[in-house]
């Protein structure tokens, strides 16, 4: 059976990017492209995130991504958001609204909320709980317009903080973003969400 072609697009901010990481196979992009080729789709993978991006910001990437036509868009935001204390409902107004037009352009959206920002190594011990519930708070937000929106949502940000906060081998050298360590993590987190949206569109396709 020849490889089911999937356009691929990558909307957000650094972690999206790939900032922290040593090789560009590392990336989150790469990563995931090599997980879907190994189920038998041919990736057309293009990356349009912005490294420092805020929600806000999407507008912008989802007006690039749309005549590239993607069959499949992965949105990760929040962090931004988050470390320059915009309001989560304007910053879950801006997501929405990019889910909506992706979505009417007949684009699968999954979408990654933020991270918990307390696992970040300097932010001190005694912010931590602050900024852990701050996290959670746009979270929850997110989940709330990306699934009203028609988007599925990968939360993620739970299954990883315990590695984040325990292995300083997770970030790169800023102790910020991901090493190429810390994408692995994440792409693996990631995958059996991306994997299942870009399967049940080949099975529509096929039916």
């Amino acid at each position: 059976m020849a490889p089911s072609r999937l356009r691929l697009a990558v909307l957000g901010d650094s972690i999206a990017y790939g900032t922290g990481a040593s090789r560009a196979e590392d990336t989150l992009g790469r990563r995931l492209s090599t997980e879907l080729s190994a189920d038998g789709f041919d990736v057309d993978l293009h990356v349009l995130a912005v490294p420092g991006a805020v929600s806000a910001d999407l507008a912008a990437q989802v007006r690039r991504a749309l005549p590239l036509r993607p069959d499949l868009a992965l949105v990760v935001i929040g962090a931004n958001d988050l470390a320059r204390f915009v309001p989560p409902a304007q910053a879950t107004a801006a997501l929405g609204a990019a889910v909506a037009g992706l979505r009417a352009a007949g684009t699968d959206v999954v979408v990654v909320p933020a991270p918990d920002m307390s696992m970040v190594p300097f932010v001190p011990p005694a912010l931590r709980s602050l900024v852990r519930g701050a996290s959670a708070v746009l979270q929850e937000e997110q989940r709330r317009v990306a699934e009203a929106g028609g988007a599925t949502v990968a939360s993620v940000a739970a299954e990883m903080v315990g590695a984040f906060t325990t292995d300083p081998g997770m970030f790169s050298a800023d102790r910020f973003h991901p090493s190429s360590a810390g994408y692995a993590l994440i792409a693996g987190v990631l995958a059996p969400h991306v994997l299942s949206v870009a399967r049940a569109r080949r099975d529509d396709a096929a039916a």
